[in-house]
This record gives structure tokens, C-alpha cells and sequence, in this order.
């Protein structure tokens, strides 16, 4: 009997341990969590990064090389993605469609 208080500190002690011991890994759960999330955002900002520079790249090119017979054929050919609808094109002076011409009968006449 005279060893029980003994062993009581010896399991509480190896208690201790193992609560520190889990604490630990705990720890180091989070932080190799937290450094895959920083690694994570910054891979997204590269991406985004890349996508602006693409972005950046397609205007310059538009602005340097679109020519008003480009704009006409880009215009033609997203029509095809009216489905029902009916588009009548009136060539102006430039040879360039009437883009923001109302339909007859929903708006007021164009003079």
C-alpha cells in the first residue's frame, strides 16, 4: 500500500506527458496548416498575376491592330449566337452596323 501514492504521481506524470505530447502535435498541425494556406495564396496571386499579364498583353495588341473591318467581322460573327432573334443590318456611311439602333415598336423613332 505504501507504493500507491507512487504510482499516482508516476500515472499522473505520464498524464502530463502525453497531454504535452498532444499539445505538441496540435501545434505543429497548425502550423504546417497555416504555412499550406500561405503557400496556397501565393500560388493564387501568381495566378492571378499571369492572368492580368494576359489581359494586359490582349489589349495592347487589340489597341495596336484592331481595325474597323476587324470590329465589323467580330460583330458578324457573334451573331450566331442570337438563336431566335432577328437582326437586320443597315450599312452605314463607315460600313459599320448601327449598334445601339432600338427594335421598331419598342422605342421611339430614330430621326
Amino acid at each position: 500500500m505504501f507504493g500507491l501514492p507512487k504510482y499516482n504521481v508516476w500515472r499522473a506524470e505520464q498524464a502530463g506527458k502525453a497531454e504535452f505530447s498532444k499539445a505538441e502535435q496540435n501545434r505543429r498541425i497548425k502550423i504546417e496548416e497555416a504555412k499550406a494556406n500561405l503557400e496556397a495564396e501565393k500560388l493564387n496571386a501568381q495566378a492571378e498575376i499571369e492572368r492580368a499579364k494576359g489581359a494586359a498583353e490582349a489589349i495592347r495588341i487589340e489597341n495596336n491592330s484592331i481595325t474597323p473591318t476587324y470590329i465589323q467581322y467580330l460583330w458578324v460573327r457573334q451573331q450566331n449566337n442570337l438563336n431566335d432573334k432577328t437582326v437586320i443590318y443597315v450599312p452605314t456611311e463607315t460600313n459599320l452596323p448601327l449598334l445601339e439602333a432600338g427594335r421598331i415598336g419598342n422605342k421611339a423613332p430614330l430621326y
